[in-house]
C-alpha cells in the first residue's frame, strides 16, 4: 500500500477501543488519526481521557496519548478527517444503530465492534475466514442508504468466535446438532480484576443475552445472500450456555456435535490443522498463518497458555473424542478481544481493504 489510510476510533476509551489502539497504533496499512467518545471525553488528551483506566499490557503509544478526544457524534467533522472508522460506543443498541449509519450517510466505511447492525439484513456479520462472500451485500446496502463509499459491516459475537469456525472447518459431515457451552472471561464485559474485584474467585452462570447470540448468529454467518438480504441458515441447531469466569481473556467454548456423516477422528484433526481461509490466501497483515491448530494434550487448550496462539487471532482446539449422546466432543479457545473484538473487526477492516470496498478518499 502506497500510503496509509486514515482511520477514527469512535468509542477509543473503553476495552475494546484499547485494544484497537494497541492494535492499530504501528498497523502496515492504517494510520489512528481521530479517537472519539463520549462528550464527557472531548477536549481531553487521550490520556487525560483513560487516567487510570488503560488496561493494556504496552504502554499508551506517545502519539495516540498527546491526541485530543472529539465528541463522537461530531459526525460532519469527524467524516471530513478519515477515510473510515472503527466503531465501538458503549450506548443503547437505537442509538448506535443511528450513529453508524450516520457515518455511513456521510460516506465513511464503519466497521462495527457492536451488536446493533448485526441482524440488518443487508449489513454483513463476518468471521473473515468463513463468509466473506458475504461482503458482497455491501452494494445493496448502499443503494439503500444512497452512498458511494459508505457502509455498514459488523463482526459477531465473540463467544462464537471459538467453536464456529471449528464447526464450519467440518460442514462437508453435514453437521445436524451442536450443544455449547462457553466459559468467558472478565474483559468481555469490559472489565479487568481491578474494576470487578468481585469476580475473583467467582462464577456467573448466565451472561445476559449471550445464549441467545450464540445460538442465532452463526445461522447468519452460514446464510445466504437473497434478494438484497443475508437469509440465515437453518442448521446445525445450536442449544448454548454462557458462563462468566474469572479469567481475564480468553473465550473456551465446551462443545457436543452430531453429523449426518459421522467424521473418524485422524480426519477431522487433519482438516482442522489445514483449515484456512481468504484472510490466509490474501496474507492480510493479521491473519494468522495457521488458522486453527490442534492441540493433542490431554489438558489443552487452556486459557492461560494458549489464548495467544498466533497473537490472539487463531484458535486452538483439544480433546477431539466420541461422546455418549452426540457424535463427538470437543473444546476450543480463542482470545476473546485480540480475535473476537477489536481483532476480528481490524481483520474485517484488512479484508474489506483488499477487496476494494475500503480506499482513501
Amino acid at each position: 500500500m502506497e500510503s496509509k489510510l486514515r482511520v477514527g476510533i469512535i468509542g477509543a476509551t473503553g476495552m475494546v477501543g484499547q485494544r484497537f489502539i494497541s492494535l492499530l497504533h504501528d498497523h502496515p496499512w492504517y494510520d489512528v488519526v481521530c479517537l472519539a467518545a463520549s462528550p464527557r471525553s472531548a477536549g481531553k488528551s487521550y490520556n487525560e481521557a483513560v487516567k487510570g483506566r488503560w488496561a493494556q499490557s504496552i504502554e499508551i503509544p506517545e502519539k495516540i496519548g498527546n491526541m485530543t478526544m472529539m465528541d463522537a457524534s461530531n459526525v460532519e467533522e469527524i467524516s471530513a478527517m478519515v477515510d473510515f472508522v472503527f466503531c465501538a460506543v458503549d450506548m443503547d443498541k437505537k442509538t448506535i444503530r443511528e450513529l453508524e449509519e450516520a457515518y455511513a450517510k456521510a460516506e465513511v466505511p464503519v466497521v462495527s465492534n457492536n451488536s446493533a447492525n448485526r441482524w440488518t439484513e443487508d449489513v454483513p456479520m463476518v468471521i473473515p475466514e468463513i463468509n466473506d462472500e458475504h461482503l458482497k451485500i455491501i452494494d445493496a446496502q448502499r443503494k439503500r442508504l444512497g452512498t458511494k463509499r459508505g457502509f455498514i459491516a459488523v463482526k459477531p459475537n465473540c463467544s462464537i468466535q471459538s467453536y464456529v469456525p471449528v464447526v464450519n472447518a467440518l460442514k462437508k459431515y453435514r453437521p445436524t446438532k451442536v450443544n455449547v457451552c462457553t466459559y468467558q472471561a472478565i474483559s468481555g464485559a469490559g472489565k479487568t480484576f481491578d474494576s470487578w474485584p468481585e469476580m475473583v474467585d467467582n462464577v456467573i452462570p448466565y451472561i445476559g443475552g449471550e445464549e441467545e447470540k450464540s445460538e442465532q448468529e452463526p445461522m447468519k454467518i452460514w446464510g445466504k445472500i437473497e434478494n438484497d438480504k443475508i437469509v440465515s441458515a437453518t442448521e446445525p441447531v445450536i442449544s448454548a450456555q454462557c458462563i462468566r469466569v474469572p479469567a481475564a481473556d480468553g473465550h473456551l467454548a465446551a462443545v457436543s456435535i452430531s453429523f449426518e456423516e459421522k467424521p473418524e477422528v485422524n480426519e477431522v484433526i487433519s482438516i482442522l490443522n489445514s483449515y484456512s481461509g481468504k484472510p490466509q490466501e490474501l496474507k492480510l497483515p493479521s491473519a494468522p498463518k495457521q488458522f486453527m491448530k490442534y492441540m493433542e494434550e490431554d489438558n489443552r487448550p487452556q486459557t492461560k497458555i494458549d489464548r495467544n496462539y498466533e497473537n490472539g487471532m487463531g484458535v486452538t482446539v483439544g480433546r477431539f473424542r466420541e461422546d455418549n449422546l452426540y457424535d463427538y466432543k470437543f473444546v476450543c479457545l480463542s482470545h476473546n478481544t485480540l480475535r473476537g473484538a477489536a481483532g476480528g473487526a481490524v481483520l474485517i477492516a484488512e479484508l474489506l481493504t483488499a477487496e476494494g470496498y475500503i480506499t482513501a478518499k
